[in-house]
């Protein structure tokens, strides 16, 4: 293998797809994608219900743990990102969210020109092949990605979406239209019932590309940099440490961790801490690690006797047995569901005009010990800080361990949020429709009640949503990584394309708008690239 290509990208996650796809389309790139983990040829990546296996693999995922979050009563919190083809759209919910198109003004209005709602819908729309018949004034039937409804949502799943309406929450059949606000069944990342992950939808059909080269089980160490140009990377694959060049540029999607992470590694970032990690400094760059933001999620779980949700008991033991013959029949059954099958978004009396919080119901009985499965029925509502205040940050300690630190709850409103949100949860619970189910609440427990309890329950049980971003932050302020472009701030020949270049968190789940990330960036590069190719002739 040569070890010289034009670009390279570090990182096959969401964004990292999607630009070995657009980059290698033109047959005079030499592409080059590089992954750490390993392939995604596994059946509990690809089957829906496989999903709840994977965020504690220690196969396929990168199990990090937080740094000792100071207002969750110093615990550590459980931080997993995939470690596959496909990174982390390979291990989560399938959930297509793209956010408020407010989020993407505000990034705008940050210092981002050309990020705002109208200059980044088309490139949702590009990548997006909706099955849904929704409108197409805001979705696109074209593009590689599926998105698709529930093969098969459980009933109780349906349920809520109608108490929610009992509540005074408005139904949203399509949150990726006209309104986020409202509650209802979540679109999907599916192909005929099957988990399609940004892998499966953008590099795997083009692998017949003689210019395009994917690798596993790479890990890149390093950066290289002659004076301030970066001209490629240094690797490690299977014991054996080497060289890739790129003649034009290297791009890392390696996600809101990883990014910063090979970033600090190489030298970039705050002078300071390079020195005191032990690291020469290369190119200072205060806001590598910083501004790091996610979404802290607060459980209220259901034991019940109704067979009707997802559990294991002897009553669901027909539908255990029967779920691989179901789903390999007609993508039917318990094996289709992404647990999280409904949801949405709602303003708590916090909220100015726009959600607060997010929804995600859970059809079945989360534990209340955290186990993995748990014996019996039931169901659960996460309910999450939509707009968070609170900032955190990534730092690299002398032995080379990534410091992750939240800074959950810094900022009281953050708390305040939450605690409205869980009284908003048990409202739709409440409800006279869920009465022949209903069951005991084990967590947070009938016996909290005030704000004060709810409260001291977030800070022992919370926990994050999987959404870290901001790391690398985009603007043009002193904190800022990368430019609107792009492009590392003082570096040639180097960008980041992926959750870390978020200014702020977006209002939902971060896989769409990774892959319209990616899809941006692509767009950047092949227009630079025209560019000097005019000049030159």
């Amino acid at each position: 293998m040569s070890g010289d290509f034009d670009y390279i990208i570090v990182g096959a996650g969401s964004a990292g797809c999607v630009l070995a796809n657009r980059l290698s389309a033109n047959p005079a790139n030499r592409v080059c994608l590089i992954e750490a983990g390993r392939h995604d040829n596994n059946v509990r990546i690809h089957t829906p219900a496989g999903t709840i296996t994977l965020y504690k693999s220690k196969t396929y995922s990168w199990n990090f743990l937080s740094a000792p979050q100071k207002a969750l009563n110093n615990r550590r919190l459980h931080t997993p990102r995939g470690k596959m083809l496909g990174g982390s759209s390979s291990m989560n919910s399938m959930i297509y969210i793209r956010g408020h198109a407010s989020d993407y003004d505000r990034w705008a209005a940050a210092g981002c020109p050309g990020w705002d709602w109208q200059s980044v819908l088309p490139y949702f729309k590009k990548s997006e092949r909706n099955l849904l018949g929704q409108s197409t004034a805001y979705h696109g039937s074209n593009g590689e990605l599926h998105v698709d409804q529930p093969r098969d949502p459980n009933p109780v799943s349906r349920l809520f979406v109608k108490a929610a309406e009992q509540v005074g929450l408005r139904r949203n059949d399509d949150f990726n239209g006209a309104e986020l606000e409202g509650c209802g069944l979540y679109n999907v990342t599916q192909k005929d019932g099957k988990r399609l992950s940004s892998y499966r939808a953008f590099v795997q059909p083009v692998l017949n590309r003689p210019n395009l080269t994917v690798m596993t089980d790479c890990a890149v160490t390093s950066l290289a940099l002659e004076g301030k140009r970066v001209t490629g990377v240094n690797i490690t694959r299977a014991g054996v440490a080497q060289r890739l060049v790129a003649q034009r540029e290297v791009i890392l999607a390696a996600g809101s961790l990883g990014s910063p992470q090979l970033l600090l590694a190489s030298g970039i970032g705050p002078e300071d801490e390079l020195k005191q990690a032990g690291i020469r400094p290369l190119h200072h760059l205060p806001g590598v690690g910083k501004n790091l933001q996610d979404h802290l999620d607060g459980l209220i779980t259901i034991r019940s006797k109704s067979a009707s949700t997802l559990g294991f008991s002897l009553g669901a033991l027909p539908s255990l047995l029967s779920a691989p013959w179901r789903y390999l029949r007609g993508r039917k059954g318990w094996l289709t569901t992404n647990y999280v099958e409904a949801g949405g978004f709602a303003c708590t009396p916090l909220a100015d005009t726009l959600p607060d919080v997010q929804f995600h119901f859970v059809p079945g009985y989360r534990s209340h010990r955290g186990r993995l499965f748990e014996w019996g029925h039931g169901y659960a509502v996460h309910t999450c800080v939509l707009r968070p205040k609170s900032i955190g940050e990534l730092r690299l300690q002398a032995n080379g361990e990534l410091v992750i630190d939240f800074n959950f709850l810094a900022e009281p409103e953050d708390a305040k949020v939450l605690v409205e949100g869980l009284k908003l949860a048990r409202k739709v619970l409440a409800d006279p429709l869920f009465a022949p189910i209903r069951g005991t609440e084990m967590l947070p427990g009938e016996q909290v009640q005030t704000d004060e309890q709810l409260l001291a329950y977030i800070r022992e049980n919370a926990a994050t949503v999987f959404h870290p971003v901001g790391t690398c932050k985009m603007g043009q302020d002193p904190l800022s990584v990368v430019g609107p472009d792009l492009c590392v701030h003082g570096l040639e020949g180097l960008r980041v394309a992926d959750a870390s270049i978020m200014p702020t968190l977006v209002s939902g789940n971060t896989n769409a708008p990774c892959i319209m990330i990616g899809e941006r960036a692509a767009d950047f590069i092949l227009g630079v690239t025209a560019f000097e190719e005019m000049k030159r002739a």
